[in-house]
């Protein structure tokens, strides 16, 4: 019968501590002596013990790191990895870029490669909230940085977008600009980033309203943040007894299709508000231009590269979470309403 590996997680939960906290003491960090004896008491009655054979396997890893995106073809994915590609080369380290489709069964095999072939480290967008589990590699001391998008219970770095305040900002200036019915179409239910952005504008419709709840769904739509998935919403949308005259739409490929379904159905904007969170290249060149909510994405990927080279050096610091504000770039497509 094989006997279940005891991992510094279950020396955490045991002692009441952080799975940070038993590393330190393991690896000579700064611990307080108290925690230090209940991490050591637990140990022992866990029969843990640091495995010296891995420690020294961990300095032979290669000079390759993964980075885990779900979508290689949204362009903020590719600016975010080129930011984590131009820090990986200032320290001669090479980057395996991944996609997982929002697969978390894709990713798990993504992940799993990263550990078997002792890569120096991995950077991920998780696909799931919920699902995705850095465990395996945490619990081997492999540096981990979740980018944009943080798993819960995951005591790993992270770099993020402050999403509620684009949002909020998002759907203030609709507001400003006349526009009453303002829909939002955001992306998976559970992920963060979309339940963040629909948090956002949630909060400046409330606060709009004198402080009320914004509780009403009929202008929320959830959709897959592809083409395909913005299209489907905007025309379930239009065919409400009272359509929205605006749109916050929660990322840049939904956008697209959002715009597409507007198109088919003589309906443009600015009579029609439309505003993206996620710029695109083109979204000056459009008639009307595009307003758009202006992402750092080559700077999440670089502080996130920067992040993990200090975790691969050796750096005991406290878990951190870096966030980035974004910007808003006002366009054309949010002039106001018809009639306005």
């Amino acid at each position: 019968m094989r006997t279940q590996l005891v991992t510094i997680h279950d020396v955490a939960r045991a002692a009441g501590v952080s799975p940070a906290t038993v590393s330190r003491v393991f690896n000579g960090g700064k611990v307080t002596p108290a925690r230090a004896l209940s991490v050591q008491e637990a140990a022992a009655a866990l029969g843990f013990a640091p495995n010296r054979v891995a420690r020294s396997l961990r300095k032979q890893r290669s000079s390759v790191i993964a980075l885990i995106i779900p979508d290689i073809e949204n362009p903020f994915f590719t600016s975010l990895a080129r930011g984590v590609e131009d820090a990986a080369q200032r320290t001669s380290l090479s980057v395996v870029l991944c996609n997982s489709d929002e697969d978390t069964e894709k990713e798990r095999r993504y992940l799993e490669v990263a550990l078997g072939e002792q890569m120096a480290g991995v950077i991920v967008a998780a696909a799931s909230q919920d699902e995705t589990d850095l465990g395996p590699l945490t619990d081997r001391g492999v540096p981990v940085v979740a980018v944009d998008r943080r798993p819960r219970d995951a005591e790993v770095d992270a770099v993020r977008v402050d999403n509620h305040h684009g949002g909020e900002v998002a759907t203030r200036h609709l507001l400003q600009a006349g526009y009453r019915r303002i829909a939002c179409i955001t992306g998976p239910e559970g992920a963060s980033t979309s339940e963040e952005r629909l948090a956002g504008h949630r909060a400046a419709l409330s606060a709009a309203q004198g402080g009320a709840a914004a509780a009403d769904n009929t202008y929320i739509r959830h959709a897959d943040f592809r083409v395909e998935g913005g299209r489907v919403a905007m025309r379930e949308l239009l065919a409400l007894p009272e359509p929205p005259d605006a749109v916050f739409v929660a990322n840049n490929l939904m956008t697209i299709g959002v715009l597409d379904a507007l198109g088919e159905a003589g309906r443009t904007p600015p009579g029609v508000g439309v505003l993206s969170f996620g710029d695109v290249p083109w979204a000056s060149l459009v008639r009307p231009s595009l307003t758009a909510v202006e992402l750092p994405s080559y700077e999440l990927g670089r502080t996130a590269a920067d992040l993990l080279l200090q975790r691969r050096d050796g750096s005991l610091a406290p878990v951190q979470t870096v966030v980035l504000r974004t910007k808003l770039q006002v366009r054309e497509s949010t002039a106001g309403p018809a009639g306005s």
